[in-house]
């Protein structure tokens, strides 16, 4: 595993600690985010929304920064609703809402939007008269969730509480990053990573996707495959011990 030298591509503070968990195993790692977190402003609406999460069967979760900006509004709102059915898109998600004494179920298999569909708790939650389900996530994103739920009878309605963006970076600041540190291999958290990925790339795109690209999911593995990537590994999920594995098994060039 010592042969790989990665180039991070997530928010600052989670490259950060990724960063961390790789050099404990001996990998190098070289961190250039490419998404940024931007939350919007809270607003009567969302407030409104916290006071009345009781009237939903479930509370979807769909990522770490929803996770964060979901329990201060439920701290700056003083609720606390006691039976309330969480779920989220991953351990890690799941683990700050847990911080914060809420009930929540998560796949142990996957960090997306399929595996969890996947649960039979989220199923049963929703198996009652009139279901409503609220998902709290970022601007835009994936529909999948909320049309699968539809067809299982219930309304969804979303809480977007953050924003995403590419951060500024210079027109050749990727490129000159991987040839500057020798890197080897490319790692990217989401869809939308991997699109800010091959927009920052730009006309150098073709030669870094010949490079082994690292994701978290099929989905994002077969948007990879589609743009022109040459060797995609699917992680099965976006954690630290989920890439580790993977590099396990396909070990880097020996250094």
């Amino acid at each position: 595993m010592s042969g790989w030298r990665l180039l991070l591509t997530r928010p600052e503070d989670e490259s950060a600690a990724l960063s961390v968990a790789l050099a404990e195993a001996g990998i190098f790692s070289s961190s250039l985010p490419l998404l940024e977190i931007q939350p919007i402003a809270v607003s009567d609406t969302m407030r409104q929304v916290i006071g009345t999460l009781d009237r939903y069967c479930a509370v979807i979760v769909v990522s770490k920064p929803a996770a964060r900006i979901a329990v201060a509004l439920l701290q700056e709102c003083g609720q606390h609703p006691a039976g309330l059915k969480w779920f989220s898109v991953g351990a890690a998600t799941a683990q700050i809402l847990e911080h914060h004494g809420l009930d929540v179920s998560f796949p142990t298999q996957g960090d997306d939007s399929e595996a969890l569909l996947g649960l039979t708790s989220l199923r049963q939650a929703v198996n009652r008269p009139d279901p409503q389900v609220l998902i709290l996530r970022g601007e835009g994103g994936r529909e999948l969730l909320a049309e699968r739920l539809r067809e299982l009878g219930a309304s969804v309605d979303y809480l977007e509480v953050y924003r995403r963006r590419l951060p500024q970076h210079g027109p050749t600041a990727l490129p000159d990053r991987i040839s500057a540190e020798r890197l080897n291999g490319l790692v990217v958290s989401s869809g939308q990573g991997f699109e800010h990925l091959q927009q920052l790339a730009g006309a150098a795109w073709p030669q870094l996707a010949q490079l082994p690209l690292f994701v978290p999911s099929p989905r994002v593995a077969e948007l990879a495959h589609a743009a022109g990537a040459q060797t995609v590994v699917d992680c099965r999920g976006a954690s630290a011990a989920a890439l580790l594995t993977a590099l396990r098994e396909h070990p880097g060039p020996v250094s």
